[in-house]
């Protein structure tokens, strides 16, 4: 039968986010006998899947060393999403359905075809049809992984024009020349 202190010394290692020396858990767990409980919880863990390990001077659970082949996956790196690929989701979002016509429009530059290949890739970007005009261009709509990934209900949930104003998210370029065009609406007249 584990005592309290034990079970306490346990948790604090369980949740700890890197190898603790006897001064952190004795920290966490409250006064006691850290070293016993510790001694404990290795004869505990002989054996199992998951082993109490001493590097130095920490402690530190983890996978028994026979079982770590077991743990292995293949890990995506995330990739980081360039200002195209930023821009033309956000083009995509707030358009959809949108062509690519469409998206060069309004971003004033072409895009390459990797920037829509890497936000399907994504997950966040599907075909969603042709345009019914000559040449019936493809047209692209966001996802659900889009929404969930963004942590939207729907497209409704999208930032509007205000919200992007105060959160500082806006161009100072655009910002300024914004307040020039209301500074002086006629200048003409």
């Amino acid at each position: 039968m584990i005592d309290g202190y034990v079970r306490a010394v346990e948790a604090v290692l369980f949740a700890a986010d890197e190898p603790l020396g006897i001064e952190a858990i004795r920290g966490h767990a409250g006064d006691g006998d850290v070293r016993a409980a510790l001694a404990t919880l290795a004869d505990h863990y002989a054996g199992r899947g998951i082993e109490l390990v001493r590097r130095g001077d920490r402690w530190h659970f983890q996978t028994a060393a026979d079982l770590a082949h077991l743990l292995r996956r293949d890990r995506e790196e995330p990739r980081k999403l360039s200002r195209a690929g930023v821009e033309t989701l956000a083009i995509i979002a707030y358009h959809e359905p949108v062509t690519r016509a469409e998206i060069e429009a309004i971003r004033g530059v072409q895009i390459s075809k990797g920037t829509v290949d890497v936000l399907m890739e994504a997950g966040w970007v599907r075909p969603a049809g042709r345009r019914e005009v000559p040449g019936r261009p493809l047209t692209y709509a966001t996802t659900p992984q889009f929404l969930a990934h963004f942590g939207l209900a729907s497209r409704r949930d999208l930032p509007g024009i205000d919200d992007l104003r105060a959160a500082g998210l806006l161009d100072p370029v655009d910002l300024a020349f914004e307040n020039a065009e209301v500074a002086n609406p006629d200048e003409d007249a």
